[in-house]
């Protein structure tokens, strides 16, 4: 996956999010339909990131940028910040 498709990954993403909380405001999802998808929503999200991350930081170290991988969620969410 390259970078733009990330990026358009990352903004569909975000799109459904808001989609999420509107159908939430609207009374069309419950409170923890909404909070299940957005926990879903929100480790795709790190993924996604970690991933463009990935590909940036071996493009700038002069490497391949195809040679980053997607970490596996639980990787993802435990990261320190």
């Amino acid at each position: 996956m390259g970078d733009d498709e990330i990026l358009t990954r990352i903004s569909a993403l975000v799109d459904e999010e808001h989609e999420l909380r509107d159908r939430l405001t609207a009374g069309q999802v419950t409170t923890d339909e909404e909070q299940a998808r957005i926990k879903e929503l929100e480790t795709a999200l790190d993924q996604c990131w970690d991933l463009l991350r990935q590909r940036r930081a071996r493009r700038g170290a002069g490497e391949d940028p195809d040679g980053a991988a997607a970490r596996p969620a639980r990787e993802v969410e435990n990261y320190r910040q």
